[in-house]
């Protein structure tokens, strides 16, 4: 009770509190929902090396949105002659 007679007190403190509120909840529910992808591996015991795994043909982005990936011909022949 004691934050809501703050907050009656000084009214300039109330859009401070709900920006950060709203901030804190942004981050948890992100937080939550990156979790829930199948690219966040947790679990390190079933596979300790999840790198050697990762499909380099996939894009690994956030949101892809009518996106085709092609691979880039310079990066591929670099890749080739390093070999």
């Amino acid at each position: 009770m004691n934050l809501f007679q703050l907050l009656m007190k000084k009214k300039e403190l109330i859009p401070l509190v709900l920006i950060m509120t709203t901030a804190a909840g942004g981050a948890s529910a992100f937080a939550v929902y990156s979790l829930q992808k199948t690219d966040v591996i947790i679990d390190r015991k079933k596979n300790p090396e999840p790198w050697e795994t990762v499909d380099p043909n996939v894009p690994g982005k956030l949101i892809t949105i009518n996106q085709q990936w092609k691979p880039i011909e310079e990066l591929q022949q670099v890749r080739r002659a390093t070999k």
